[in-house]
């Protein structure tokens, strides 16, 4: 299961920097998104069978992004928020394809620990919890009960610590002290720095796996480590034409995850996972290709 969210993505795509006061021609599409949603997306993709829990507006944004994930084959149990619109995020894609992100979480706030299903929770399942559910006011407490839930069911967890500038208001400790009872992380360069303070990618995998297990840090394009705290595996990427990559690291944890399910070991697991990434590259939008 994924504990995450659902948003509305505003995908611009720019050719050059953009003309700050004035005009700037740009390639406009809105997609689906949301770190959750897409991780759930990306795993049936791959054929796993996947739940997602999230809350959306009762708008129609939600009930549309609802719908196209129950017809990709997630299962979806989403909250109506009453008060709340459905998550927006602005991504500002430039000419090397890297994104920097507006965002309105909207709804996905205000996840409740009522909204989670209790019948979700049982051995032998996997818990995915996006770090965004943590950062939000009042929506942490539902985080927190799916991490206790899920250890008093004996599942594996996995956490993503999401982006590192909320993590960082957040607190990098704050994070390791709620998240310890996780047995994979998986942030990317930026966030594991805040997490461990160190730029070398190696040595922050093998002091987070210290905290959760295991740790995969990735790297863009030179790939992603991997550590349980004693052994380091290095991944390398896979070559893409670069379109939009946004989503690309839901993608890899998609990838990684459905390796390890299905009991891969690290090395395969990487590689398996880069491939999955390389093809959300290639592709405008958050999530995989429908039809």
């Amino acid at each position: 299961m994924v504990v995450g969210d659902v948003v509305t993505d505003v995908v611009a795509s720019t050719p050059g920097p953009a003309a700050v006061g004035s005009d700037t021609t740009a390639r406009i599409v809105v997609t689906d998104g949301g770190a959750g949603g897409n991780v759930a997306a990306w795993l049936r993709a791959v054929d796993v069978d996947v739940g997602l829990i999230v809350r959306v507006g009762d708008d129609p944004a939600g009930r549309a992004a609802v719908e196209r994930l129950a017809d990709a084959g997630v299962l979806v149990a989403a909250a109506t928020d009453p008060d709340a619109p459905t998550g927006t995020v602005v991504a500002l894609i430039d000419a090397d394809g890297e994104r920097t992100m507006l965002t309105d979480r909207g709804a996905n706030q205000r996840l409740d620990a009522a909204d989670l299903p209790t019948a979700w929770f049982r051995p032998g399942a996997h818990l995915h919890l996006s770090g965004y559910v943590l950062y939000d006011t009042p929506g942490a407490g539902a985080g927190l009960e799916a991490l206790r839930r899920a250890s008093a069911a004996g599942m594996t967890i996995s956490v993503d610590p999401a982006s590192w500038a909320p993590l960082r208001r957040w607190g990098a400790s704050r994070f390791l002290a709620a998240t310890a009872g996780a047995s994979l992380t998986l942030p990317n360069a930026d966030e594991a720095r805040v997490l461990t303070g160190t730029t070398d990618a190696a040595v922050a995998a093998a002091r987070l796996a210290r905290v959760h297990g295991a740790a995969v840090v990735t790297c863009g394009a030179d790939g992603a480590v991997w550590s349980d705290g004693a052994a380091t595996v290095r991944g390398r990427a896979v070559r893409a034409t670069v379109t939009d990559t946004t989503g690309a690291g839901d993608a890899f944890t998609a990838g990684y995850l459905a390796a390890t399910l299905a009991g891969a070991v690290s090395r395969d697991a990487l590689e398996r996972a880069a491939h999955l990434a390389a093809r959300a590259v290639s592709r405008r939008g958050a999530r995989p290709s429908r039809g």
